[in-house]
């Protein structure tokens, strides 16, 4: 805070807020600028790049982008959601910050190269649309006065005026409604005060927008980087199948670049419609790995979950969908379509596409594949090349998966006294 009072200029009013408002927004995990158009100032007016020479996007395992300014615009809200930490009946420190505030942190971060960008969201103050009213005249005071061509993401506010919104998507690289829980029921319990219709008609609203710059690409700029959206896990007691159909439904209905999970955080005097403990983290990481092979590898929710409940914690989905499905194993590498190939534990996308191009020069073998650095250990029990086999084919997939089952680390507590600081 001292550093930022001293080089940034800042006043200590201004920097109070930013403590407040940078906390508040980390519940928020829907913040990757993945997909972002390259935007540069080389050769042209304005300030900063998306993407370009000195200019790093750092993320999570689990994808989120940690290198944009984070904030609410501010954390009153009239709402009262049950899992929010700034619900209307939360007794949290409160703050507000102006446009301009934003305006000027965003810049004065930008410059000293410590962001990328900016991921704006807010509480709802006044009105819905006075809210939306607000986070449109951050991002048009950034593109327009200060020529600002870093990456900006906008929460939008699914009540607002449908105007508002397609004026936010001409400023905002990447557009983003909260669906917020997974079921409607969970919505109508929890934060009674939103309708998850009203959510999907605003995002409906994006995809028509979306849907017709790409029909006429000399409409103007929308969102080019897309919406996306969050679910909070573990606030009741939805599970893990009803998740991911859910998020299926999402993507093939309103053509979302991502869903978000994120574990929900007990929250201080947290009221008893909610638990008083989080989901296991490694759900939250289940969940995304399962997400990716809906979105990326032709997996359907109701393969990797046929009936209701969780995924598995102790091994990954794919390798799961492969123990319920030996019928397919061990495939012969040489044979095997791409999509199949793909499905094999141990093979990714890139792997997959470079067995099938080696395929048409020579067949595969095992070094071949330990050589794209597939993950063998795993691969082994699946895979038949042009000279491997494994040995016990036969062994059950319980077996399997005693063996593969993926073990905790244990933390040392005391890592200077264990000869490997």
């Amino acid at each position: 805070m001292l550093y930022l009072y001293t080089v940034f200029g800042c006043d200590m009013e201004t920097i109070a807020k930013l403590d407040i408002l940078a906390d508040a927004a980390k519940y928020d995990a829907s913040c990757a600028s993945s997909g972002a158009p390259k935007r540069s100032s080389i050769g042209k007016a304005g300030m900063g790049a998306t993407t370009g020479t000195g200019i790093c996007h750092s993320y999570t395992p689990d994808g989120r982008c940690i290198s944009l300014l984070k904030i609410l615009l501010t954390n009153f809200c009239v709402y009262d959601c049950q899992y929010c930490v700034n619900r209307r009946s939360s007794n949290v420190p409160r703050a507000r910050f102006s446009v301009e505030e934003v305006v000027r942190l965003t810049t004065d971060f930008y410059l000293r190269n410590y962001i990328d960008g900016l991921f704006l969201s807010s509480g709802i103050i006044q009105s819905p649309d006075y809210t939306m009213e607000q986070l449109v005249a951050i991002a048009q005071q950034l593109r327009e006065v200060h020529q600002f061509r870093g990456y900006i993401h906008l929460k939008t506010i699914p009540d607002a005026d449908p105007r508002l919104i397609e004026l936010a998507g001409r400023y905002a690289d990447r557009l983003s409604v909260n669906i917020e829980l997974p079921t409607a029921a969970s919505v109508e319990r929890l934060a009674p005060e939103k309708k998850v219709q009203t959510i999907k008609l605003a995002m409906a609203s994006i995809r028509r927008r979306l849907d017709e710059k790409a029909e006429e690409p000399r409409a103007p700029k929308f969102a080019p980087s897309g919406q996306s959206t969050q679910m909070i896990v573990g606030a009741d007691a939805t599970d893990d199948s009803t998740i991911l159909h859910t998020a299926e439904t999402l993507y093939s209905s309103y053509r979302l670049k991502r869903v978000y999970y994120s574990a929900f955080s007990p929250i201080p005097q947290s009221p008893k419609t909610v638990p008083l403990k989080p989901p296991p983290m490694l759900r939250e990481h289940r969940l995304y790995q399962a997400d990716f092979l809906v979105r990326s590898y032709g997996f359907e929710a109701g393969e990797l979950l046929p009936g209701s409940g969780n995924l598995a914690l102790d091994i990954d989905p794919k390798l799961a969908w492969a123990l319920s499905h030996r019928e397919h194993f061990p495939m012969d590498v040489n044979r095997a379509d791409r999509s199949m190939l793909a499905r094999i534990p141990g093979i990714g996308l890139r792997n997959a596409e470079r067995i099938v191009q080696l395929r048409m020069s020579r067949r595969v073998r095992y070094a071949d594949l330990a050589r794209m650095r597939c993950s063998m250990d795993k691969l082994k029990p699946f895979i038949v090349t042009a000279d491997y086999r494994p040995a016990h084919d036969t062994i059950s997939s319980e077996s399997l998966r005693r063996q593969m089952a993926e073990k905790p680390a244990q933390l040392d507590l005391f890592p200077a006294l264990s000869g490997d600081a």
